[in-house]
C-alpha cells in the first residue's frame, strides 16, 4: 500500500480542518454585537452561534480521526481494520482515508437510521 499517497492526503485534509475550525471561531466571536441586537436578534445570533460550535464539534471529531490515521501510517497499522484486523477496501480509504474501520465493521459502529412510515 502506497501510504505516503494517504499519508499527503491526510495531511492536507488536517490542514483543511484546521483552517475551517479558526474560520468558525472567528465567526462566533464576530457574531454577536450586542449594542444592536434586540431579544429576537439575540435569539437569533445564539441559534447562530449553536450551529458554528456544531460544525465546529464535527470539524474536531474529524480531526482526530485524522491525526489517528496519521497515527497508524507511523505505527505500520494504516489500511486494517481497528476491529477486525482485515485491510480496509481500497476505495473506501480513497474515499475517507482517515476511516478507522472496513465497511463491515463500520456499519456495526453507525447508530441505526430510523424506520419512517410511508
Amino acid at each position: 500500500m502506497d501510504t505516503a499517497h494517504f499519508k499527503k492526503k491526510l495531511l492536507d485534509k488536517e490542514r483543511e480542518l484546521l483552517d475551517t475550525i479558526a474560520h468558525l471561531k472567528e465567526d462566533a466571536r464576530e457574531v454577536r454585537d450586542p449594542g444592536v441586537e434586540d431579544e429576537s436578534d439575540a435569539a437569533t445570533t445564539d441559534e447562530n452561534v449553536d450551529e458554528m460550535l456544531a460544525a465546529g464539534t464535527i470539524e474536531w471529531e474529524t480531526l482526530t480521526l485524522v491525526r489517528d490515521a496519521l497515527k497508524r501510517i507511523e505505527d505500520g497499522t494504516y489500511g486494517k481494520c481497528v476491529d477486525c484486523g482485515r485491510p480496509i477496501e481500497p476505495a473506501r480509504l480513497e474515499a475517507v482515508p482517515w476511516t478507522p474501520y472496513c465497511l463491515a465493521d463500520q456499519e456495526k459502529h453507525d447508530p441505526p437510521v430510523p424506520i419512517r412510515n410511508a
